[in-house]
């Protein structure tokens, strides 16, 4: 029970949580620095999609923050073709 004890306090030390926030790339509505205002209200979520590197779909989502302005939250590639 001891030794159980040890491994588990050993497997959740070596987890971590902190995730990066996601960078915008060329095609984002962020990139470069770009401010963009929204006139949604604070907390619509805002979704993008564009053809990335090498012909790769990006999906992104952004946050609309209290001044107005867009937060990338999430982003994903995928192929850009349907499979059966």
């Amino acid at each position: 029970m001891k030794y159980a004890m040890i491994v588990i306090a050993m497997a959740l030390a070596s987890c971590t949580t902190t995730a990066s926030a996601p960078e915008p790339t060329p095609g984002s509505l962020t990139y470069g620095g770009r401010v963009v205002r929204s006139p949604y209200p604070p907390g619509t979520v805002i979704k993008n999609t564009f053809l990335g590197k090498w012909g790769y779909r990006t999906f992104e989502k952004y946050v609309v923050q209290p001044d107005g302005t867009l937060k990338l939250t999430y982003q994903d590639t995928g192929p850009d073709f349907l499979t059966d």
